[in-house]
């Protein structure tokens, strides 16, 4: 399989700034746009929680002749690189996902990603700057984002709102517990075993999209997280059966299942395509993970050292300790 660099070691990892109160977090989009509605909307739910948003012109960009990007390429990654420049922000956070952020990966300076090593949350489509974030030590949270999830007022995204900004203020320490529950419809799927390594992953999509590139995820030895949405079990089948062939599946430690939504549930081919795997090499499987593009979406820090534990008990929810901090610092 192609990866990128190996995780860094524990004094690599963990030293994204502390969003104390009144911290400045950018905003920007550097894939989809978003209703101008929700934009307007933003600085007000920072505002409540202490801190300051600064909103980057990608926010409120569109293009006419492919309305599916927020602004072309030149402005998003114009966004990305001042946010990263800029000593007042703290912390870097998604508009919102959708597709693009995959078309910046080679214009992106990661010389100034590992410098300035500032904190990316978002998830979806943002997976490909994680797997970029990762590869250069720079830490990186699977997390709601600011005008998709973070604004709906359906039941549990009060929750999960609450979550990540607790997170962001305090970030976790070593031995820091997380679990399983509440689960999602992914939750009967698991075989039982422990197994230590990086947490990497995220959308099954970009992580498949990634093979073969410079950014792919560097999955030798670690936990791989997959969560995905709109897609029909027979892709969800051709994007697994690709991470098989390419090597991806017999090289994970562990595998951590988060949300399959918004289409036919996968449930019955994810067991057929990974339970024989987890039991013929023996790494623990765990399904229900409580983030992805359903509710619940709870933080979840990538590129940290972690101890999954999955218990031969099924009423035990599994569990994932961190086994180095993810303790911002200023």
């Amino acid at each position: 399989m192609s990866g990128g660099a190996p995780i860094g070691n524990g004094s690599q990892r963990a030293t994204a700034p502390l969003l104390a109160p009144g911290a400045t977090v950018a905003v920007l989009a550097p894939a989809g746009p978003a209703e101008p509605s929700r934009v307007a909307r933003v600085e007000a739910l920072y505002a409540v929680h202490g801190l300051k948003a600064r909103l980057y012109p990608s926010c409120h960009a569109r293009l006419d002749d492919r309305p599916y990007l927020a602004g072309d390429d030149a402005l998003r990654l114009a966004d990305l690189h001042a946010a990263l420049a800029d000593p007042d922000v703290a912390t870097i956070h998604a508009l919102r996902g959708g597709y693009g952020a995959m078309r910046l990966l080679d214009g992106i300076d990661a010389t100034l990603v590992r410098r300035a090593r500032k904190l990316l949350v978002g998830y979806s489509d943002i997976t490909a700057l994680h797997a970029l974030w990762l590869r250069e030590g720079a830490p990186s949270l699977h997390a709601p984002m600011a005008a998709s999830d973070l604004l709906l007022d359906a039941p549990g995204h009060a929750a999960d709102r609450e979550a990540l900004f607790a997170f962001l203020r305090g970030g976790a320490p070593a031995g820091h517990v997380l679990c399983a529950e509440p689960a999602t419809a992914t939750a009967p799927l698991r075989w039982p075993g422990v197994a230590e390594g990086p947490l990497v992953g995220g959308n099954l999509s970009l992580v498949a999209a990634l093979l073969g590139t410079p950014w792919a995820f560097h999955c030798t030895g670690a936990i791989l997280f997959l969560e995905d949405v709109s897609e029909e079990p027979y892709r969800v089948d051709r994007l697994l059966t690709q991470l098989r062939l390419a090597g991806v599946l017999d090289a994970v430690c562990g595998i951590v299942l988060g949300s399959f939504t918004d289409a036919a549930s996968p449930l019955a081919l994810l067991h057929d395509l990974l339970l024989p795997l987890a039991q013929r090499r023996g790494v623990p499987l765990l399904g229900g993970w409580p983030a992805g593009h359903g509710t619940p979406n709870r933080p979840l820090p990538l590129g940290v050292r972690m101890r999954l534990v999955v218990s031969e008990d099924a009423a035990e929810a599994g569990t994932l300790e961190l086994l180095q901090p993810f303790a911002p610092q200023g």
